[in-house]
């Protein structure tokens, strides 16, 4: 939607309404409109606007005869165009600042971050955890141990070495796990991890490939060592007892299906993981995520960093009826001071 669509009056009554609604909860009537927008026109002229801006698409009637509430397209045009920001005072930043206490670790300090977002704003705080810096595959090794184990040694990037032992459904011979080794050496050398998996994927489609035929008895061996499996603790989440109070979450078959997205977490994770490398906060309204889950939610976020590197997402997860004007600054300050706590116990360290 473009602002420019909309003439002055239309916008200071669009963002009156998304205010008023947000403020109570309640479809915003023309006389009530007229009442609290400071405009002096008739309840007559305000249903006109309303008229016009349902047409739009911005605002739309929950049920016959009542007020209207703001559509995801309004609350869009509300947060893009015309939201008024009420950013933390200087008292409020020395108290996250103390808060946020470089000394409590690197796990503490991410539980603390997602408390303190749940805390201010009433909602759930989510934090990811840091994403290792990415890394290139220079060599891999596999020597055969007892009880189905083997050994994998992954040497990444310029000469990081990793070990560890996986588990597999047989016993691999070392002669099988040395030719597996070399041809995945050979393959993929130089490849970023995280992408392997769509060419191994790729390539075991291709029934002519030599990965094919070489790995169709050993996929197990190549999948384990080079895609380790994701960890449980992706990211601190604290608060989701606040959404069961929002009045928008109240449908039990919505927070089911919400709650079911936070212990999935992979479809959460996805959408987080756009925002790393974003500018500054970045706000999914309802369907804009593209997760059922989140269809009456809004995720107000912001990338935090270590050094010049983005690394993990932090942010608020709550009803579209939330008070943006102070949820959208309090995130982005936020980020800014978990970089600086982040930054601070790194170089104490």
């Amino acid at each position: 939607m473009n602002n420019r669509m909309l003439n002055e009056r239309a916008q200071h009554l669009l963002k009156t309404l998304v205010e008023r609604y947000i403020e109570d909860g309640q479809p915003v009537g023309s006389r009530t409109l007229a009442k609290n927008s400071g405009l002096k026109v008739s309840p007559a002229t305000v249903r006109n606007v309303m008229s016009d801006l349902e047409e739009l698409g911005l605002i739309h009637a929950p049920h016959t005869s009542a007020g209207r509430i703001p559509t995801v397209s309004g609350y869009r045009v509300f947060v893009d165009s015309l939201l008024t920001y009420h950013q933390p005072g200087a008292g409020e930043i020395r108290d996250i600042t103390h808060y946020l206490d470089s000394d409590m670790g690197m796990s503490g300090l991410l539980e603390a971050t997602s408390g303190l977002l749940s805390e201010i704003t009433q909602l759930a705080g989510i934090v990811t955890l840091p994403k290792k810096a990415a890394a290139s595959l220079r060599q891999v090794e596999f020597l055969p141990l007892s009880q189905s184990r083997v050994l994998v040694i992954l040497v990444t990037n310029e000469q990081e070495v990793e070990n560890f032992i996986i588990r597999t459904s047989r016993d691999y011979s070392d002669s099988e796990l040395r030719q597996l080794a070399n041809l995945l050496t050979e393959t993929y050398c130089g490849f970023d991890l995280h992408k392997i998996r769509e060419n191994l994927l790729a390539d075991m489609q291709n029934a002519h490939s030599e990965i094919n035929q070489m790995m169709s008895q050993s996929v197990e061996v190549a999948e384990k060592a080079l895609l380790p499996t994701q960890s449980e603790d992706d990211f601190v989440l604290v608060g989701e007892a606040n959404l069961l109070s929002c009045l928008d979450l109240g449908d039990i078959a919505q927070l089911r299906t919400l709650f079911g997205a936070f212990t999935e977490k992979q479809e959460l994770l996805s959408l987080l993981d756009q925002c790393i490398g974003a500018d500054g906060v970045r706000i999914f309204i309802g369907n804009e995520s593209g997760y059922s889950g989140l269809d009456d939610c809004s995720v107000v976020s912001s990338p935090y960093q270590v050094g010049t590197q983005q690394v993990g997402v932090l942010g608020v997860i709550g009803p579209t009826r939330m008070a943006y004007e102070k949820v959208i600054p309090l995130v982005d300050v936020t980020a800014k001071l978990l970089s600086a706590a982040l930054n601070a116990q790194k170089n104490d360290s």
